[in-house]
């Protein structure tokens, strides 16, 4: 497996790779699986970076993305599985006062996301 790269302009954000994980699950699983300082410290690098972080993706159309955009994108897609827990449930990685997770089956959660598959498809 080759090492992921970001595009030029957003080598900031290679402090933040080991969020760039390409499918739901796995990044409902990194996130459930982080301190809330960990949580803290993703957010607060990507959030200012994520206008320019969209306006670059969204230059292709949605399972058009060049591969040299994935991480980039999955990136995005982290800080939006992030971005609850720091705004509104003060850091917990989980979800207080709610069903047990691991209850909620994604039927999608598996589809490597840059691929803009319908949720129901191979």
């Amino acid at each position: 497996m080759t090492q992921p790269t970001l595009p030029t302009g957003f080598e900031d954000l290679s402090l933040c790779l080991d969020w760039n994980l390409p499918t739901a699950d796995q990044r409902q699983r990194k996130r459930q699986a982080s301190s809330a300082a960990e949580l803290r410290i993703f957010y607060d690098r990507m959030l200012p970076r994520l206008p320019d972080a969209l306006a670059e993706v969204d230059r292709f159309p949605l399972g058009a993305l060049p591969e040299s955009h994935h991480a980039l994108y999955n990136l995005a897609l982290s800080l939006a599985e992030v971005a609850p827990h720091i705004e509104l449930y003060s850091g917990s990685p989980s979800v207080p006062y709610a069903f047990e997770e691991a209850r909620f089956v994604a039927v999608h959660g598996g589809q490597e996301t840059w691929r803009g598959l319908r949720p129901m498809a191979a």
